[in-house]
């Protein structure tokens, strides 16, 4: 069988082109430590790739997003610790100013610490973050929680200008935690500190009084009221805080195995690569010695 000259020539630049080409592509492998370099290389596998390249940025947000979140809850909490401590100690003093045997002296004197404590609790309820929002509006994070109008009447000089919206932030794939706390309850305990307030500094106030005594009754039932409701939205921040440090240790470990399989799937094996980096060499060297070898022969020789 005749072989022509030019088709031999085509057949032999191919076949050196083509180990030419994947000496390279090995390289190039070992270069950037890639097992594929082109989705074509592997298309299933770069698939999944892709797939677990989103999950992990979904991941990273989700793990921002609850660092950030802790953190506000955390501030939350501390600001209606505060709160919790204010109206225990004026529940105290309502308790004793409700003892029929104090002088009026003894409960005027009383009515400048529960102003003291008010004006606090009234501080607290308008607590802001580090960016200057406010904590407990609701959504509405550029208004005061509650309002004060100096002009109003005792008993209706605060009002709850915030919202009971809640800020719902992305925690998980179809999980969401809230990040606010509201405190409507605050307008009508402050109103109610700010009548007793009132009612304990009259000269010669008798605590005794059954319009006195109403007074102190209603505000010391509401005290118990809303301290019973900020302690309760205590509880339900600490059961937040736990939920989220799950949810963190869970997406941490999913991310480390994403991680690992993203470099199974990957990562070049070094190994294997070397072997067809010597395999092609070879193959390359002996093409070029057959084709320089070939190319050199002539009829003339056999003749």
């Amino acid at each position: 069988m005749r072989i022509a000259t030019t088709q031999f020539h085509l057949t032999m630049s191919s076949a050196l082109q083509t180990s030419q080409a994947r000496l390279e592509h090995v390289m190039e492998q070992m270069n950037s430590g890639k097992r594929f370099l082109l989705p074509s290389d592997d298309p299933i596998a770069n698939v999944r790739l892709s797939r677990m390249t989103r999950e992990e940025a979904a991941l990273d947000q989700y793990l921002d997003n609850i660092a950030t979140l802790s953190t506000r809850l955390t501030q939350n909490e501390t600001a209606l610790d505060s709160t919790v401590l204010d109206m225990q100690q004026a529940r105290e003093l309502m308790v004793w100013a409700s003892d029929g045997t104090n002088s009026s002296g003894d409960v005027n004197a009383m009515a400048g610490s529960l102003a003291s404590l008010r004006d606090s609790l009234f501080f607290s309820a308008n607590s802001k973050d580090q960016e200057g929002r406010y904590l407990f509006s609701g959504t509405a994070t550029a208004t005061p929680a509650i309002s004060f109008n100096a002009a109003g009447a005792p008993g209706a000089r605060y009002t709850f200008t915030g919202n009971t919206g809640t800020q719902q932030v992305a925690v998980g794939n179809g999980i969401t935690q809230a990040a606010n706390v509201s405190l409507p309850e605050m307008q009508a305990m402050l109103n109610w500190l700010d009548t007793t307030v009132t009612t304990l500094q009259a000269p010669g106030v008798d605590v005794n009084n059954p319009a006195t005594r109403a007074v102190l009754t209603t505000t010391l039932d509401g005290l118990d009221t809303t301290l019973a409701s900020v302690s309760s939205q205590i509880a339900a921040l600490g059961g937040a805080q736990n939920i989220l440090a799950t949810l963190e240790s869970s997406h941490g470990n999913v991310s480390v195995s994403n991680k690992q399989a993203m470099i199974t799937l990957g990562q070049l094996d070094y190994g294997d690569a070397a072997t067809q980096l010597a395999g092609y060499t070879t193959a390359l060297e002996a093409t070029q010695k057959a084709y320089g070898r070939i190319s050199g022969l002539s009829l003339f020789d056999v003749l």
